[in-house]
């Protein structure tokens, strides 16, 4: 009897810390420093992609065929150059995918804008 007791206990111990753990995993709260002085990384470009299958440049419109070559001339100097693309909801993914290749292609290190809910 004694045994099973001890299975018990050892069962009870274990879905407590699980439970503990598995609550903590989604309410961390972090609170980020903020930064006064400007980023090492200045040539980073954004490229948006809006639902009607325009491109952008940062703020600039750029033609989908001119759109490789005018990238590469705004990384153009840095060291380490990064691209965030920003894609509305319902553009196709080919189009993704079209400006990822480019980056790839230049060795352009590409992040991901997306909304938090």
């Amino acid at each position: 009897m004694s045994s099973m007791t001890d299975v018990v206990f050892l069962l009870l111990i274990f879905f407590m810390i699980a439970s503990t753990l598995a609550k903590q995993l989604n309410t961390i709260e972090v609170k980020l420093p903020k930064g006064e002085g400007k980023t090492e990384n200045r040539n980073t470009v954004a490229v948006t992609i809006t639902d009607s299958g325009r491109f952008y440049i940062n703020e600039n419109r750029v033609n989908k065929n001119r759109l490789e070559n005018q990238l590469i001339q705004a990384l153009e100097g840095g060291q380490t150059p990064s691209l965030i693309l920003r894609a509305e909801e319902k553009v196709a993914i080919q189009e993704v995918v079209f400006v990822m290749n480019i980056a790839n292609k230049n060795g352009v290190k590409v992040v991901l804008a997306v909304d938090i809910p």
